[in-house]
């Protein structure tokens, strides 16, 4: 039988490997697109295949308030019904209990939500999220869990910490099959000791992985660092490493360099779509005046469909004319480089020169200004709201 993950070259702490999960194999490091509601919001999955992706990450949670669990199986599951051949990881719900915590009420043996949609109550219990990823056929599957709101007190992050636990292994119990892979989600916060505290309980459970989450959660970036490196010494060396919520070129680079394997985001389809595009030394912001008349792509060194084949001149155009063809573009472009950033990572990893890599990409990527950081979050909620408001 074919080994699930298997490394193939390491480097300080960063590692490849391959992980195979019904004969599709996985080079890692890797980014996962987000599909929150079985779609890359403005792609199609065949240009996801195009750049590269062979495994993206949904969300139960949101496949269960629209279209139904029910619903999903009439049409063969997700795979079928978004038109994907490619391997699909279900996030459980549990970082919703975070992000809608005014609708959420946590229970000892579940968590209550409130749907964002109608306002019905949906009770999420540990078995049946197991239940609901297998029958829609999941690749991945992440069991049900606590995420708390940086600044959380000790007693809180104990409690979250040990319901998780429990969690973890009625989700355990649940699996029919191993068809599709579990892992387990490493909680506690900022706080070393309890990062510890919740590593040495998982990882006495039979998972096929296991995540750190409960971190990209608004925590000063070296905070978030610190305990990242945690995970090398708590964390099994044969199974794969899930750093939850990160998809900054930097953040990536940095957590790869501290040990993790695989990673999720909506940051780079969410600021495509505000006009935000990665390059080699920053993000570019594709509003202003200086690119109206750049009759160049906006990176000459990448190979993306939107490269190959539009202007700056063109992007800057379609954004200011609010026409929808430019999220389209700058979503490929930013996918694109992600995709081709942990290709190039790999290789580096591969010729043990991974540290100087980093340094370099980190010398040359100019992080954006918080201001910027900030005004582009206060603009995607604002339009959160307004598409609330015409409902």
């Amino acid at each position: 039988m074919e080994d699930f993950f298997k490394i193939l070259n390491t480097d300080g702490n960063s590692r490849t490997a391959i992980m195979s999960i019904n004969n599709i194999k996985i080079q890692t490091p890797c980014f996962m697109p987000v599909a929150t509601q079985a779609s890359v919001k403005s792609l199609d999955s065949f240009e996801l295949k195009e750049i590269g992706y062979n495994l993206i990450l949904s969300n139960i949670y949101h496949m269960a308030v629209r279209p139904g669990i029910n619903y999903l199986n009439q049409f063969g599951g997700i795979h079928k019904f978004m038109n994907w051949d490619g391997l699909i990881l279900t996030d459980s719900g549990g970082f919703q209990g975070y992000s809608l915590a005014h609708r959420v009420k946590i229970k000892n043996d579940g968590i209550i939500f409130q749907s964002h949609l109608d306002g019905k109550e949906i009770y999420f219990k540990p078995k049946e999220v197991v239940k609901y990823q297998e029958n829609i056929g999941s690749n991945i599957m992440m069991p049900l869990d606590i995420c708390l709101p940086k600044g959380s007190s000790e007693k809180k992050l104990i409690d979250a910490l040990e319901t998780t636990y429990e969690w973890a292994k009625q989700s355990i119990s649940a699996r029919s099959s191993n068809s599709s892979k579990l892992f387990g989600i490493i909680q506690g916060g900022n706080n070393l000791e309890l990062r510890e505290l919740s590593a040495n309980k998982m990882t006495g459970l039979n998972f096929d992985g296991f995540a750190y989450g409960g971190l990209s959660v608004g925590e000063d970036k070296e905070l978030m660092i610190n305990t990242q490196l945690s995970a090398n010494k708590l964390l099994p060396e044969n199974k794969p490493r899930y750093l939850m919520g990160i998809g900054s070129p930097e953040d990536l680079v940095r957590s790869i360099y501290n040990g993790f394997d695989m990673f999720d985001c909506v940051l780079p389809t969410r600021i495509a779509r505000n006009g935000s595009l990665f390059t080699k030394n920053g993000r570019l912001n594709v509003f202003n005046a200086k690119y109206k008349d750049i009759d160049k792509p906006v990176d000459i060194n990448c190979n993306c469909y939107s490269c190959k084949n539009y202007s700056l001149a063109y992007v800057h155009h379609l954004f200011k004319s609010k026409e929808l063809l430019g999220y389209r573009i700058a979503s490929i472009h930013n996918l694109a480089f992600l995709y081709n950033l942990m290709n190039e990572i790999q290789q580096h990893i591969t010729n043990s020169d991974f540290s100087e890599f980093t340094d370099e990409f980190l010398a040359k990527y100019k992080v954006s200004d918080p201001k910027i950081q900030q005004e582009q979050k206060s603009k995607w909620i604002k339009s959160q709201k307004r598409n609330k408001n015409q409902k």
